[in-house]
């Protein structure tokens, strides 16, 4: 049997199947936010601008997908984020009797700072197109913000996703 060996596509064997190691990293993709973001909604909404589109090359393979990002409420209320494949909620708690999410900050005071960091092993099962994203609930009456205080636009912060595709 012959093969060829292609330090981008793995190995390239004579049935022209491609395979590559496991847990070889085969591309890395980023979304980086630097502008602000606020929501008063009390459904999960998009975070405008923190999404990221991967073209997975092998259907076994695993997408790692981490996500940094920072924010004030301007109330008393909690943020919740979740992260969305496509516009299915992936990785979401089932502790919560009334609201899940990814992670959560609980406002204790007026304006309570937080921020939210995923760390998710997906498994997609495509070589099509896939986009992740962030999506942010207010569970209060007030503002959540996103790369920003709530009180005003003279603090500012960055918050990232970023996709991995890792060889199965």
């Amino acid at each position: 049997m012959t093969f060829i060996v292609d330090g981008t596509n793995g190995l390239t064997f004579n049935n022209s199947t491609t395979q590559a190691s496991a847990g070889v990293v085969l591309q890395v993709v980023q979304t980086v936010l630097t502008t602000a973001f606020s929501t008063t909604s009390t459904s999960y909404t998009d975070v405008t601008g923190l999404s990221v589109s991967i073209t997975p090359k092998f259907s076994t393979s695993k997408i790692l997908v981490t996500a940094s990002i920072g924010g004030q409420d301007s109330s008393y209320g909690d943020c919740f984020t979740q992260l969305v494949r496509g516009s299915t909620a992936i990785g979401n708690s089932t502790a919560g009797s009334t609201t899940n999410g990814f992670a959560f900050a609980s406002g204790a005071s007026t304006a309570q700072a937080f921020s939210s960091c995923f760390v998710y092993l997906d498994s997609p099962a495509t070589t099509s197109a896939t986009t992740y994203k962030v999506q942010l609930l207010n569970d209060n009456t007030g503002t959540a913000y996103i790369n920003r205080r709530a009180s005003g636009a003279d603090l500012g912060a960055t918050s990232t996703i970023t996709v991995m595709e890792i060889a199965a």
